[in-house]
Order: structure tokens, then C-alpha cells, then sequence
């Protein structure tokens, strides 16, 4: 494809990109840490991101190497977490005084992010038009009568996001179950809760059950649904290291992302003025919510060539370990290619490629990201990746296993700690005993049961630790109502975003330090742990003074409300404030996997936790063994005329952070809202690449049956026939709070039918 440049607004389109990385990502990377936090402070903190002495990033929850770490372990959308956050500019008391709520609400996510660090608690009353300046005492004796004078305490809901500390997260889910409640809501909640429910069900662990040293060293590599080259640009450098050991790699996606055709490694000669290292060896581009199908299809491929005499099977692990393979196969059999085709939008001779690699491979491994866990049958997807990789016994052996990779620095390690809705007995009477009180047994709301507790008056205060609750839900329209029909909002945030602008009645800004930031509490600096996506848990230290010396520490606004909301506890919060070790005391004695706590984090900086599947092989299922589940093919209705579209993050851009409007490896430049077409597509719709159109999506059982986004531009796209896609969260509001996984309740973003429709030239 020749250049395309539309000029809409600033917005440009060029050629995609065939690879990732290179020198384009040092360029970028240094340029945002120098503009943001300053040539000389910007480049010390990148020499001390994931050092085992230095901070862990705030971004995405990739493993640094074990015991191990290279000179410069970071990669370009890292390098603009730590910018971000480690920003000079502040945004203070003035700046609010000078902007009303009802003049931010019109400003973009980019520009509210971009106004720097918050800096001072802020209170904002029923009726006010401004956020003020609130007192850290005041502020907390807000929330204690907010809390206090409920109902009950499921009134209240506690969210959580992924930025937050292994220690924050155990206090926080030990004060918001002495104060009585399971609502606890968190961002996994929205993205990987689908692969929790999933492998429990079907392997008996809701992680991956892979080491690094696993992925570099495997012999196949399947990717679902995972954009690496922007959402984990760190993987690259592990699937290099597979592919020069003789991996092979398919990737299964409906976009050809840069990242997985070709790696020019920036810290090797050959990725600076080489051509770098070609990865995937197949690309199969599988339709939107075609993976079901093709799993079958693959699965199909193994099962026949086994059954005509081939040795394709370990039928001695099926027959040791696993439960439902006689079933399952017959189900697999019983359906058709026709359908497997029709449904996949692939051939069966690309799925015996596939199969080709597979049957090649000893150890294979499956990675994933939310490509898979945000369809309605997204547990269906996980099931039968697990499903596939068992047909061969690649689980619990090396270089075998399952990996979904986890989006944001401590997701995994805030469920790890009890940041769950759905506590399991064992965790719930562990923690009764070590801190010798009684714990509420009934299961709390998840994050889309808290919007519609809220809208039905049930729940009243919404506390949440980080992240960007409105702005990360969809159906913005009624999260919006929900919050407002709220008594109390409470965000504990580093810089502004929407979700400080759509409240409660009454809401409170809690500014808090970052990852980067030195904590320091009344027994010193303090040292926290995060937990990546391979289980391994590891230390972080901040380097930089505070932004402001307002600032609490997410433990210390934990402690501090607990202290002053349960006057009767029989918890000593404010020790626990002061010294954080004694905190990892009650981790070690509540969670199994973390004894000897801190004598481990002082030795080594880091450790692995054990893992039943990958070490023992063992399946602690409600039978005992890995199950296989039997799924049926079924489509999702797309009208003639309609689109099929998934929501996608752009390349500059962490969950709801915009920090730029480009994607530079999908051709986008100085534009956000586009929406990303085949060019048959939009030549039977009667529509042209750069044109502006309104997106409808289309709910028939809804009482809002169609919704709208307006003014989108036009792209021509590699994509398959009848599909479609545009960013997070620009489109939120097209999908509404009933469209959900099965089982796991993750919003289906990745599946919405849609139309286009044209601007007239007066609209535009």
C-alpha cells in the first residue's frame, strides 16, 4: 500500500509496520523521560527500572530475567510509564481554582493526564463547581462517617487497580473485611478474570504455569490474541531468545501486529542497522471471535493424525492426569471443517499448518492476552487453549505450559493477596485466624455488579485504590448515573483523569506516591513487592524524592482509614503503617508460597512461587485431574451491513494513559478517533478510507438498543472480511454493562456489531 495521508484534523496515515522496536524506540523513550522528568533525573531512574535494587515498572507485568538483569532492562512504553509518573509538572490547588469540573469534562484523557502530578487532597461538595483543598484529616473523617453511617457495610465498594502494592493490597483487603464486606472489585475483573475462571476449572490454578527460562527454551509458541510490540514490548527480547534456540511461533490475531513479524533488538548491533530478527513463522488472521473455532480445527488436525496411526497424542498423560477426553474428542470429530471454516474465517490447510508446528514440538507453550478474555466466550477460549496444549502433555513439564500475560505491574499479585470478590474458604479462614476476627463469608460485587449495585441505590460509597474506574468500564452513559447516584466517591490517584470529573455526590482526590517515589514511614525507607506474570515476586524501591510532601503512600491511606473507620480493631494498623515487613509477617502467615517472607526478600530481592501445575503436576480440580470441557461453535449474529469490531489499545497508551494521539506501527498518526476497515468492506458499504463516520452499535435485547460514538475517521486495514476496530476507551460506551463473558463476567469488548454511517458534509 502507497502512502495515504488524510488530512482530518491533523490526522495522518501512513504504511503499517512490518517490525518493532529498533533505534525509533530509544529515540522515543529518551525523548519522554528528558521532556517530562528531565534529561539527567529521567535517565538515572531508566538505569534503576527492574534492577533488583532499583523500582519495578508501574507498566506492564512482564518478568524481568530471574536473579538476573541486563544494563538497560526496559522497554520503550516502560521508559513512558516512568516519564509519566515521574513528570515535574504538578498540578496544583491553582489549577483547579482556574478549571471547573464542567470546563475539564470537555478537555481529552491525554490532556488531563498531561496537567502532572497531583499534589494535595481535594474535596469537591455536592453542588460545587470546583475541586478545593481538604485537609489529610478532614479527608479521612469524611470517609469514617461516610462508612460508618451505613446500612450496611456492602453498601460500600472497595475497587482496586493493578498499580498497587502487594503490601497495600493485603492491608486494604484485611481493612475492608474487618470493616464487613467482599466488595472488592479490581481491573482483573475487567480483563484476565476470564483466564482465572478458565484454567481453575480446568487445570486447578488461575495463573500461568510457565518460567521465562520456559518460554526462551520451548519449541512452539502459540499467541492468541496479544499485541507484544506495544502492550509487553520485553517479550520480544524472550521470543528472540526462543526463536535463535529453534522455536517456531504462530501468531493467531485479526490485526498482523508489528511486534510479532520482526524484533530489531535495540541492544544488539544487528537490531540497530540490521534488518533484526524475523519471529512469527505462521500468521493465521482468525475473524473476531473465530478462535473457538479454530481451536477445534486444531484440535481436529491432532486428534485425526493421531487416530491414523501417527503418535501425535501423549495418551499416557490423558490417561493419568486428565478427565473428559473421550467426550471431547467425539465432540471435536463430530464437527465439521465446513463449520470450523465458515466460523474461523481460516481454511482447514492454515489450521494444518498450524497443526504442522504443533505436531513438530515437544514443548509448546500458549501465551494470551485480552484478545481472548473479552468475549462472551472468552472461558470457552482459555478452556480450550488448555485443552490443546493437554492433547499433547504440555503441562507441567518444561518449556510446556500456559501464559497469559497479565497487563498491568501487580494484577496477578493483588489477587495473589486477597483482592478478590470471591475469596476461597482456605484464604478466608487463614485470615481469620492469624488476625482473629470474623470475616464475611458472602461474595461480594465484581466491577459490573458494582456499577448496577450503584444504580439500583444498593451500593453508596465507592472507595477506589488507583486506577480509572469510569473511564475503564463500558457503557460510560451508565456508569456515569451509577457514580452520581452515589453519596460518596473517593479516588486515590497520582494524576488527573475522567474519573475525578464523574462522581458521587461529595467526592475526594487522595493523592498518593508513585512507584518511583522513596516511601519513607517512621521505621525508614520502606520496600514493597509486586508479583509478575510468572510468579515471581519481587522487590521495589523508590529512587526520587515525592512530588509533593503531601503525598501518602497507598499503606499509609489504608492505615490511616482503617485506624480512624474501626476504633475497636483488634489490628495494629498504624504499626503496620510505620514498618512494612510486618506487613509481609501476616502475608507469610495467610498465603502459602510466601513463608519466610521478608528473610527471602532481604537474601535474594526476589522469588518464585511454587506452582502446583508446573512443579508437581498436580491438578487440584474438584476431581483431581486436568479437564477437558467440551465447547460448542457459536456465532455471534452480525446483520448485512454490519461490522464486527473489537476495542484495541494504540501504541502510546497504558489501559485508559494516552500519552500521545500516535500508533506509529499501525500508520496513525496525530488522531485517536479512527476505526480501523477492510478495503472490501468498505467498498460494498459505499464508503471511502478517510471519510468521517458515526459508529452505531446494535443491541436487540437491550432497551438502548443502538448507541453511538460519533466522528470517526475512516482507515484502511489488514483485517479480515466483516471486521472491525477502533481504541479503548474512546468506544466504551458501545458496549453495554449486560454484554459479558460467561461465567466470568469480563466486558465483552472484543465483540460488538456495528454499523457506519456516513457525515454529511454540513455535520463534518
Amino acid at each position: 500500500m502507497s502512502k495515504n495521508t488524510i488530512d482530518v484534523k491533523n490526522l495522518q496515515v501512513t504504511n503499517q509496520k512490518d517490525w518493532a522496536a529498533g533505534v525509533t524506540a530509544v529515540m522515543s523513550a529518551y525523548k519522554n523521560v528528558s521532556a517530562k522528568a528531565g534529561p539527567i533525573r529521567g535517565t538515572k531512574l531508566l538505569t534503576q527500572l527492574n534492577q533488583i535494587e532499583g523500582f519495578d515498572c508501574p507498566g506492564c507485568a512482564w518478568p524481568d530475567p530471574l536473579l538476573k538483569r541486563s544494563t538497560f532492562e526496559f522497554c520503550e512504553n516502560g521508559a513512558k510509564a516512568v516519564a509519566d509518573e515521574a513528570t515535574l509538572k504538578r498540578a496544583t490547588a491553582n489549577f483547579f481554582a482556574n478549571h471547573s469540573i464542567e470546563n475539564l469534562k470537555k478537555k481529552s484523557d491525554r490532556w488531563l493526564n498531561d496537567q502532572g502530578r497531583l499534589v494535595e487532597p481535594l474535596f469537591l461538595a455536592e453542588g460545587a463547581s470546583h475541586y478545593q483543598p481538604i485537609s489529610w484529616s478532614e479527608a479521612f473523617h469524611l470517609i469514617s462517617q461516610s462508612l460508618t453511617k451505613l446500612d450496611s457495610p456492602n453498601q460500600a465498594a472497595f475497587y482496586t487497580s493493578g498499580r498497587t502494592s502487594n503490601e497495600a493490597a493485603f492491608l486494604y483487603q484485611l481493612f475492608v473485611r474487618q470493616f464487613g464486606t467482599n466488595n472488592l472489585p479490581d481491573c482483573s475483573n475487567m480483563c484476565h478474570e476470564s483466564s482465572g475462571v478458565g484454567l481453575t476449572e480446568t487445570i486447578g490454578v488461575g495463573k500461568g504455569t510457565v518460567s521465562l527460562h520456559d518460554l526462551e527454551n520451548s519449541e512452539a509458541i502459540f499467541i492468541f490474541g496479544q499485541n507484544p510490540g506495544s502492550n509487553h514490548p520485553r517479550m520480544l527480547t524472550s521470543l528472540q531468545a526462543a526463536k535463535r534456540q529453534g522455536a517456531k511461533i504462530v501468531a493467531i490475531n485479526p490485526l498482523d501486529e508489528a511486534g510479532l513479524q520482526r524484533f530489531k533488538n535495540p541492544q544488539e548491533v544487528e537490531g540497530v542497522i540490521g534488518a533484526g530478527t524475523a519471529l512469527r513463522d505462521l500468521y493465521l488472521p482468525v475473524k473476531i471471535n473465530g478462535d473457538v473455532p479454530f481451536l477445534k480445527g486444531l484440535c481436529k488436525a491432532l486428534i485425526t493424525r493421531d487416530d491414523a496411526g501417527k503418535k501425535v497424542l501423549d495418551h499416557q498423560f490423558i490417561a493419568e492426569y486428565c478427565h473428559g477426553f473421550t467426550a471431547f474428542k467425539q465432540d471435536i470429530l463430530d464437527t465439521s471443517w465446513a463449520d470450523i471454516e465458515k466460523h474461523s474465517g481460516l481454511t482447514q490447510s492454515q489450521i494444518n499448518q498450524a497443526a504442522d508446528i504443533a505436531c513438530g514440538s515437544k514443548k509448546t507453550i500458549c501465551c494470551w492476552a485480552m484478545g481472548m478474555t473479552q468475549h462472551k466466550n472468552a472461558v470457552a477460549n482459555v478452556q480450550l487453549i488448555t485443552n490443546f496444549l493437554m492433547l499433547q502433555g504440555n503441562l507441567g513439564k518444561p518449556g510446556a505450559g500456559v501464559c497469559p500475560v497479565r497487563g498491568h505491574s501487580n494484577v496477578q499479585g493483588d489477587r495473589t493477596m486477597g483482592i478478590w470478590e470471591k475469596p476461597s474458604a482456605t484464604f478466608l479462614n487463614a485470615l481469620q485466624q492469624t488476625y482473629d476476627f470474623d470475616v464475611p463469608r458472602e461474595h461480594g460485587y465484581d466491577t459490573i455488579e458494582t456499577i448496577q449495585a450503584m444504580l439500583q441505590g444498593q451500593v453508596k460509597v465507592l472507595f477506589a485504590l488507583g486506577g480509572n474506574f469510569y473511564r475503564a468500564t463500558p457503557d460510560h452513559t451508565a456508569t456515569k448515573r451509577a457514580l452520581a447516584n452515589c453519596e460518596l466517591t473517593v479516588q486515590v490517584s497520582t494524576k488527573l483523569n475522567q474519573s475525578h470529573l464523574h462522581t458521587a455526590k461529595n467526592a475526594l482526590i487522595l493523592p498518593a506516591l508513585g512507584r518511583t517515589e522513596i516511601d519513607e514511614q517512621l521505621s525508614g525507607i520502606q520496600t514493597v513487592t509486586v508479583e509478575n506474570s510468572m510468579g515471581v515476586v519481587q522487590t521495589s524501591h523508590g529512587k526520587i524524592p515525592p512530588a509533593s510532601n503531601l503525598l501518602k503512600s497507598e499503606v499509609a491511606i489504608v492505615a490511616d482509614l482503617a485506624t480512624l473507620t474501626l476504633p475497636g480493631s483488634n489490628i495494629n494498623w498504624q504499626q503496620m503503617k510505620n514498618d512494612y515487613k510486618l506487613i509481609r509477617d501476616g502475608i507469610a502467615q495467610v498465603i502459602p508460597g510466601f513463608e519466610a517472607f521478608n528473610q527471602r526478600i532481604e537474601e535474594l530481592g526476589e522469588f518464585e512461587l511454587p506452582n502446583m501445575v508446573r512443579d508437581q503436576r498436580q491438578f487440584v480440580t474438584n476431581n483431581g485431574k486436568a479437564n477437558f470441557v467440551v465447547h460448542k461453535i457459536t456465532s455471534i449474529h452480525v446483520p448485512q451491513g454490519c461490522l464486527l469490531m473489537m476495542t484495541i489499545r494504540s501504541h502510546d497508551q497504558f489501559n485508559t494513559t494516552v500519552y500521545t494521539n500516535n500508533d506509529r506501527y499501525r500508520g496513525i498518526h496525530g488522531g485517536r478517533r479512527v476505526i480501523f476497515v477492510n478495503r472490501e468492506d468498505l467498498r460494498d458499504l459505499g464508503l471511502n478510507k478517510g471519510q468521517q463516520v458515526d459508529i452505531h452499535s446494535h443491541w436487540p435485547n437491550e432497551k438502548r438498543q443502538t448507541r453511538t460514538a460519533e466522528n470517526f475517521t475512516l482507515v484502511q486495514y489488514d483485517i479480515p472480511r466483516g471486521c472491525a476496530a477502533a481504541y479503548y476507551p474512546e468506544t466504551n460506551d458501545l458496549i453495554p454493562l449486560s454484554s459479558v463473558a460467561d461465567k466470568s463476567n469480563t466486558p465483552a469488548y472484543k465483540s460488538v456489531v456495528i454499523s457506519l454511517h456516513k457525515k454529511t458534509d454540513h455535520e463534518n
